[in-house]
């Protein structure tokens, strides 16, 4: 007996052992080199999160390796409950407006049960030095946005009809093909659609100036499919000394860009915030719309 109580003292204090050695702080300074994570998403709701971040080396440089580790604690002291793969995803289109800011970003997706404060940890995959970054997230009871599932709202959103086009768009050339439609035609007709909102001029950063291109990008590879894609600007007259303007305001983005899918029943189906690839929403809008 008395062996086996010391033998399960021992393997106690392994367990114990091999616990603080995988908090997620001793994984991070274990990867060896810190790097700067930054993310390009901020509004976390418990449930299914897409979490987009840009890697930065102590230079500067953008980090840009296939995948990425991530692991997901409640504290930097504890264990994560949560291990994921990011990867690396193609923002902008090649030609596009936002070309010369374009780039890549890292997307993961993650499950969290409950709101409170997380921390995260990514180690990018292979190259010759092993890097790592860190940085809390903030998950709230519920997003400022409105939810997946939830109705959009029926806003009536200038299109080329109603507007002239100096109003309705700051992209150069403008994207016409846009601009066609307004949400509430679109809910009316029970038509699905792709919102995005952003200011392709006033916002040409890498985590959210290219998310037009996109749209339009996929917009072209789905024409006929009976998808509507609908871009919306974000000031009052496209002057950020105006402020945002009231559709951004019915729906409620803290941020910007945002991109909606709506099916035909006028529910929201998915919403991307920040700097999404063609791939991603080509996916997205293929599953869901089509």
């Amino acid at each position: 007996m008395r062996v086996s109580l010391v033998a399960l003292a021992l393997g106690v204090l392994a367990v114990g052992c091999g616990s603080q050695r995988n908090t997620l702080d001793r994984l991070w300074h274990a990867s060896g080199q810190t790097v700067a994570l930054v993310p390009g998403t901020s509004e976390y709701a418990p449930g299914d999160l897409r979490f987009s971040f840009l890697v930065i080396s102590d230079r500067g440089r953008a980090i840009s390796r296939p995948t990425a580790d991530v692991w997901v604690a409640r504290s930097r002291n504890s264990l994560p409950f949560q291990r994921s793969v990011a990867r690396l995803e193609r923002i902008g289109v090649p030609g596009g407006y936002a070309d010369p800011h374009a780039g890549s970003i890292y997307v993961a997706h993650v499950h969290v049960r409950r709101p409170g404060r997380y921390w995260v940890l990514a180690r990018p995959i292979g190259g010759n030095v092993r890097i790592g970054g860190i940085h809390d997230v903030e998950v709230k009871v519920r997003g400022a946005t409105p939810a997946v599932g939830s109705r959009a709202y029926p806003s009536q959103t200038p299109t080329l009809r109603t507007a002239p086009l100096r109003l309705l768009t700051t992209r150069i050339p403008p994207d016409r093909a846009l601009l066609r439609y307004s949400v509430a035609q679109s809910l009316v007709a029970h038509k699905p659609f792709v919102l995005v909102f952003a200011t392709p001029r006033f916002c040409t950063s890498r985590t959210c100036g290219p998310v037009v291109d996109v749209v339009d990008r996929v917009r072209r590879t789905l024409a006929g499919g009976g998808i509507r894609f609908i871009h919306v600007e974000i000031y009052t007259d496209n002057d950020p000394a105006k402020g945002e303007n009231k559709w951004v305001r019915q729906w409620r983005l803290p941020t910007e860009p945002w991109t909606f899918l709506v099916g035909g029943d006028g529910r929201i189906k998915a919403k991307f915030e920040g700097s999404i690839s063609v791939g991603e929403l080509e996916t997205a809008v293929r599953r869901l719309l089509a």
